[in-house]
């Protein structure tokens, strides 16, 4: 006669967060087993799922935190982060090397997002602590050094879902048009003349309004936009309004 045994304790992954499992544990119960020693936080990373991504986690109706120790015959339901996710002031973004477009996608609506193209992880880790930035990165091991203060994974493998994926995660507010694409610097109201020497003949006699990049001195004026950047823009003032209004 065969012995049932009943599992230590019980992790019930909820279904937004089963994309983290390895495909051959893919399952909505996943069993561990307490030493005494790890976290309940350590047991959700050791199945592969980033702390960042997990908001409750509930054990018997309550909230249990990720420094609890589990025993066993626990079982703890973990869940996503709330969207949209609250956070102490405006979110201000750093990019990992991979994410180059959707960093300038972020710059054109507005949103405070550095990138560098030849940054490795801990010097990532340190500038998103040191300016208290959201590190977004689809490096799983990123999100989980220790010393990181706050990060997010970024799902989607097209521009486009990565955006929707940031803005119905965070919600910020938009200002199109206000950012250089090129180095992440406010741009700053110019006349004709101060920039007139920078501009084709066309342009000068196209458009009256400019702005120029307080860092790196790039120049902008209003319609050299393609039909496809105003697109992204009034795409993404969509999805917000659309966040906000749940």
């Amino acid at each position: 006669m065969d012995i049932v045994t009943e599992p230590d304790a019980r992790l019930r992954i909820a279904p937004e967060l089963m994309m983290f499992l390895p495909a051959s544990r893919r399952t909505e119960w996943q069993e561990v087993t307490p030493d005494g020693t790890s976290t309940l936080g350590h047991h959700v990373e050791s199945i592969g799922i980033p702390l960042t991504e997990v908001g409750p986690m509930i054990m018997r109706g309550s909230g249990v935190a990720p420094s609890y120790l589990l025993t066993p015959g626990d079982v703890v339901e973990i869940h996503p982060v709330p969207r949209p996710q609250q956070l102490p002031a405006e979110p201000r973004f750093l990019l990992d090397v991979h994410l180059g477009t959707l960093a300038r996608r972020l710059r054109l609506l507005g949103l405070d997002a550095a990138y560098h193209n030849d940054m490795d992880d801990p010097a990532l880790v340190v500038q998103a602590n040191e300016e208290r930035r959201v590190l977004l990165t689809q490096d799983r091991g990123l999100l989980r050094r220790r010393a990181l203060w706050l990060g997010a994974y970024v799902r989607g493998s097209r521009p486009a879902d990565q955006l929707r994926d940031l803005l119905e995660r965070f919600s910020p507010s938009l200002r199109p048009w206000t950012r250089c694409t090129a180095c992440n610097g406010e741009l700053a109201p110019v006349t004709k003349e101060e920039v007139a020497p920078l501009l084709e003949s066309g342009t000068r006699r196209s458009y009256d309004a400019y702005g120029r990049c307080r860092e790196c001195g790039q120049v902008y004026w209003h319609g050299a936009h393609s039909n496809s950047l105003e697109e992204i823009v009034q795409s993404a003032q969509l999805w917000t309004n659309a966040s906000n209004s749940r």
